[in-house]
C-alpha cells in the first residue's frame, strides 16, 4: 500500500472513530493488514548490489591485499586459499550456516527449519527483500570472516589444514556468534550488544582465531634473519581500494533497506575509513620519519574495521574520533604490541581486525545516538552501554578463542597444520600448487 492511502485509511478511520467508534474498532484489523511490510523492490534493488559489493571484498579485494602482502613464493597460495574458501564457505552456508544462523531456535543457536534452504520460495520476505536476498546478503559475511584469518599464520600453514579449519570454523564459531548477534532471540542482541554490520561477529571473531593459528602453528623460518617485506604493494593497494568501495554494502547494506539510515551508515564509513588513514600515516610519519604506502592501506581497513560495529549508530562526529582512534591503535597494534609480545602474525590480522574491533565496539557504546536511531528504542552513549559492549567483546573472545583452540587441535591430528621446513623454504606455490609466479 502506499503512503498516500495509507495515510487517506488513516484519516478515514478517524472520521470512523469520531461518528461510531464501534465502526472504528472493526477497521482496525483492516488497516492493521494494509499495513503489513510487503515487498520494496527499491531495497531489494540496493541489497542486491551489497551482495555483490560484499562477495567483491573478498573475491578480489582480501585476496589481492593479502597476496600482495606476502612473498613472492606464497602469493599464489594466499589467491587459492581465499577462492577455494569463498566457493567451499558458500556452499557450507546453503546447506546449513544460515538456518543456523538465522532461525529460530536458543539463545545461542538456531535451528534446522532452513537446511538446504528448505521453505524459502521466491515470494517469501525477510523484512520488505525476498529472503532469498538476504541470504545471499549474509553469506558474503559468512565468507570474508573466515577468509580474514588466513593472514594470521600465512607463508607456513598446509592448504589442507587451512580450509578444513576455516569449514569447521564458519559452522562451530562464526554461526553461533552470528545468532548469538543478529539471529531472532539471539543472546547478545537481547543483552542489548550493539554490531550494525559485525565489529564483533565479524572482525573480533576472526583476528581471535587468527592470533590462536598463529600460535599454534609457530613463527616463519627465518623471522628476524631473512626478508620478509611485501612481494607486491601494487597489489595491496589494489586491495584495499577495493575493500574500501566493497564495504559499502557491508555496512550500508547491513540497514537492510535503500533508505536514510543506509546513506548515514554509508557516510560514516567513509568518513572514519579517510581520518584513519591519515592518523595512522601521521602516526608512522612522526615516529618512523616516512608515512608509507603500506601504512596508508593498513589504516583504511583498521578504519573501516573500527567503523563497522557503530555505523548505523553513531553521527559523523562520532564516525570521524572512531577512525582517529583506530589508526592510531592499529599502527600501535601492528608496531608496539606485536615486538611486546613477539609473536608473528604474517598479516596482522590481530593488529587491525583485532584491536579495530574492540575499539570499534567500545566507541559505539560511547557515541552511539538516539539522533541516527539506527535502533529502535536507541539510547545515547552512556557507561552502561559500555559495559554491555565490553561483555559483548569478552564473551566473543573467548568463544573464538576456546572453539579456534579446539578445531585446530582436531585437524593438527587429521592432516597437520604446518608444511614442512623444505616446503616452506622452498614456497608454498610450487610445492602446494605446483605453479609460481615468474618476473
Amino acid at each position: 500500500m502506499s503512503k498516500g492511502k495509507f495515510a487517506a485509511l488513516s484519516a478515514a478511520l478517524a472520521v470512523l472513530a469520531w461518528v461510531d467508534p464501534a465502526l472504528a474498532q472493526t477497521a482496525e484489523p483492516a488497516a492493521e493488514a494494509a499495513a503489513e511490510v510487503t515487498l520494496d523492490t527499491g531495497d531489494t534493488a540496493w541489497m542486491l548490489i551489497s551482495s555483490v559489493l560484499v562477495l567483491l571484498m573478498t573475491v578480489p579485494g582480501l585476496a589481492l591485499f593479502y597476496g600482495g602482502l606476502v612473498r613472492q613464493k606464497n602469493v599464489l597460495t594466499v589467491l587459492m586459499q581465499c577462492l577455494f574458501a569463498t566457493g567451499m564457505l558458500s556452499v557450507l552456508w546453503v546447506i546449513a550456516g544460515y538456518s543456523l544462523a538465522f532461525t529460530e531456535g536458543n539463545p545461542f543457536i538456531g535451528s534446522l527449519d532452513r537446511l538446504m534452504l528448505s521453505g524459502i520460495g521466491p515470494d517469501t520476505l525477510s523484512g520488505t527483500i525476498p529472503e532469498m536476498v538476504f541470504v545471499m546478503f549474509q553469506c558474503t559475511f559468512a565468507v570474508i570472516t573466515p577468509a580474514l584469518i588466513i593472514g594470521g599464520p600465512a607463508d607456513r600453514m598446509k592448504f589442507s589444514a587451512m580450509m578444513l579449519f576455516l569449514g569447521i570454523w564458519m559452522i562451530v564459531v562464526y554461526v553461533p556468534v552470528a545468532h548469538m548477534v543478529w539471529g531472532p532471540g539471539g543472546y547478545l542482541g537481547g543483552e542489548g550488544v550493539l554490531d550494525f554490520a559485525g565489529g564483533t561477529v565479524v572482525h573480533i571473531n576472526a583476528a581471535v582465531a587468527g592470533l590462536v593459528a598463529t600460535l599454534m602453528v609457530g613463527k616463519r623460518e627465518g623471522l628476524g634473519t631473512e626478508n620478509m617485506a611485501p612481494h607486491n604493494l601494487t597489489l595491496t593497494m589494489i586491495g584495499a581500494s577495493l575493500l574500501w568501495v566493497g564495504w559499502f554494502g557491508f555496512n550500508a547494506g547491513s540497514a537492510l533497506t535503500s533508505g536514510g539510515l543506509a546513506g548515514y551508515a554509508m557516510i560514516n564509513t567513509h568518513v572514519a575509513t579517510a581520518a584513519a588513514v591519515v592518523a595512522w600515516a601521521l602516526a608512522e610519519w612522526i615516529t618512523r620519519g616516512k608515512p608509507s604506502l603500506l601504512g596508508g592501506a593498513s589504516g583504511a581497513v583498521a578504519g573501516l574495521v573500527a567503523i563497522t560495529p557503530a555505523c548505523g549508530f553513531v553521527s559523523v562526529s562520532g564516525a570521524l574520533v572512531i577512525g582517529i582512534a583506530a589508526g592510531v591503535i592499529c599502527f600501535w597494534g601492528c608496531t608496539g604490541l606485536k615486538s611486546m609480545f613477539g609473536y608473528d602474525d604474517a598479516l596482522d590480522v590481530w593488529g587491525v581486525h583485532g584491536l579495530g574491533g574492540v575499539v570499534g565496539a567500545v566507541l559505539t557504546g560511547v557515541f552511539a545516538t538516539s539522533f541516527v536511531g539506527g535502533k529502535s528504542g536507541l539510547v545515547d552513549g552512556n557507561a552502561a552501554q559500555v559495559v554491555t559492549q565490553v561483555e559483548g567483546i569478552v564473551l566473543t573472545i573467548v568463544w573464538s578463542a576456546v572453539g579456534s583452540f579446539v578445531i585446530l587441535k582436531i585437524v593438527d591430528m587429521i592432516v597437520g597444520l604446518r608444511v614442512s621446513q623444505q616446503v616452506e623454504r622452498e614456497g608454498l606455490d610450487l610445492a602446494l600448487h605446483g605453479e609460481t609466479v615468474v618476473h
